[in-house]
């Protein structure tokens, strides 16, 4: 189903006329208890996309909870006030549909899909688990076990088991990003937290609904009215103040020992971005060629090239807070130090060399052509992106001139954005290997080190 959608939509979900995008039209308009509704109506496969954001987020999770907005989310399909958690799965097999439950950095979100014909019965059981969800007993202490299982299983895969290190390690624990979920957290967790964690967040001022396909817009607004119209206002989440991570004169590096280990992974993080920063255009160009795809720099160097690794990229983070720009690999334990260095010396030339004209245009071509199939293909990525923009307050101009600002990059900007945001100093490092085997090297990327054992609760210091 959903790659017929995809197919029939890459021809007429959107129009690209020049270097100029062209998104759909939609409407947006709020209802009396505060929920922002945007209707898009896109005729040619008979689906409908229900994507719904409640602003706050994993940013909005208690000190000494994170992963509570996680959890509540995906309690979501566990039951509601009138269906049990198998009845409620047999409702959605019922209708051929699907609903998805989680949390990001600033939303919990819940996408579904149904047939066109269902998309009334569809509705009503989505406001079903966003309003009423039972929160019994019994699921909720299911739920619990198996993300505390589910919690020590990653550490069994260090390929997923690095990533929650590095956010606790780059932004510590007083940044709502650094609070990672952890066993510790979610034993803290009880159903009385989770059912007000749900009646603080789940209200009318935080919500959005996005619905997408092919149906007839005015109905579409007369049941969402129906179906959501009673879910309390309450107040809305008030976002976390903007938090400009300090920038350090020294390295920081963690250790994470796993003895036996016969692979290295690492990330060597800096200060990132926010999604709404006006360097992210350029800044996006620069990261493709520096680590965003398979011919960037990073990848030729410690791939290509020299064979260290299967593959190295740059993650480069856009949240509402400022987020991370990391390098990210892994390589054989006995080749730790020249992975390590061999990244260094690229970061290095990025920044003290830039890009060349060819390498700008040739990011600029990739950005164009990648972009369209990313974020508006499909009615799904329709959804997404409305929802997205509502998030982080831009309007359909972040879309429509997105070709327009690539165009308008010139090579001595794309050049001025690698020397700022490409540091070579104060970098942050995560290790996660045989502490055994590199714990010496590690004294050579910065001055103190921070060593813990995979085996040890949760995933900081």
């Amino acid at each position: 189903m959903r790659i017929i959608c995809c197919m029939v939509l890459a021809h007429v979900a959107l129009g690209v006329a020049g270097a100029q995008i062209k998104l759909p039209p939609h409407s947006r308009e709020v209802l009396p208890n505060g929920i922002v509704l945007e209707v898009m109506q896109r005729k040619g496969v008979p689906l409908v996309d229900i994507s719904i954001a409640i602003k706050g987020g994993m940013e909005s999770d208690p000190d000494y909870e994170p992963g509570l907005s996680g959890v509540v989310a995906d309690l979501l399909r566990k039951g509601t006030a009138t269906k049990t958690a198998q009845q409620f799965s047999e409702a959605i097999d019922g209708l051929g549909g699907t609903i998805r439950t989680r949390a990001d950095h600033q939303a919990s979100l819940v996408e579904s899909e149904f047939l066109s014909k269902d998309f009334s019965s569809g509705l009503a059981l989505v406001a079903d688990a966003v309003a009423h969800p039972a929160f019994e007993g019994a699921e909720v202490a299911k739920l619990l076990a198996q993300r505390i299982d589910d919690i020590k299983a990653l550490k069994d895969n260090p390929a997923e088991a690095i990533e929650p290190y590095v956010y606790s390690f780059f932004f510590e624990k007083s940044h709502p990003y650094g609070r990672v979920v952890n066993e510790i957290s979610v034993r803290r967790m009880t159903r009385d937290r989770i059912a007000e964690f749900h009646k603080r967040q789940y209200v009318g001022r935080n919500t959005i609904i996005a619905v997408v396909g092919d149906i007839d817009p005015e109905e579409v607004k007369a049941e969402v009215g129906r179906t959501f119209g009673t879910l309390p206002a309450g107040e809305a989440y008030k976002w976390h103040a903007p938090i400009h991570l300090p920038e350090s004169p020294q390295a920081r590096l963690l250790l994470v020992n796993k003895p036996q280990a016969t692979q290295t992974y690492f990330y060597i993080a800096q200060q990132g971005i926010y999604r709404t920063d006006p360097d992210r255009v350029p800044l996006q160009l620069v990261d493709i060629v520096f680590g965003g795809r398979f011919t960037s720099m990073l990848n030729e160097a410690l791939r290509i090239k020299s064979g260290l690794t299967y593959g190295a990229q740059n993650v480069l983070e856009r949240d509402r807070l400022q987020g991370m720009n990391a390098i990210s690999t892994f390589t054989k334990v006995d080749s730790t130090g020249n992975a390590i260095d061999l990244a260094l010396q690229t970061l290095g030339a990025l920044h003290d060399k830039g890009i060349t004209a060819e390498q700008l245009a040739s990011a600029k071509a990739y950005m164009k052509g990648v972009y369209p199939r990313h974020v508006l293909e499909s009615t799904s990525q329709l959804a997404s992106l409305l929802l997205q923009l509502d998030v982080f307050g831009l309007d359909d101009s972040e879309i429509t001139e997105m070709f327009h600002r690539i165009d308008a990059v010139t090579l001595a900007r794309a050049n001025e954005i690698a020397r700022s945001h490409f540091q070579t100093s104060g970098l942050v490092f995560v290790l996660l290997g045989d502490g055994e085997k590199i714990r010496s090297l590690s004294s050579k990327y910065a001055p103190e080190i921070h060593e813990l054992s995979i085996t040890s609760p949760g995933f900081g210091l």
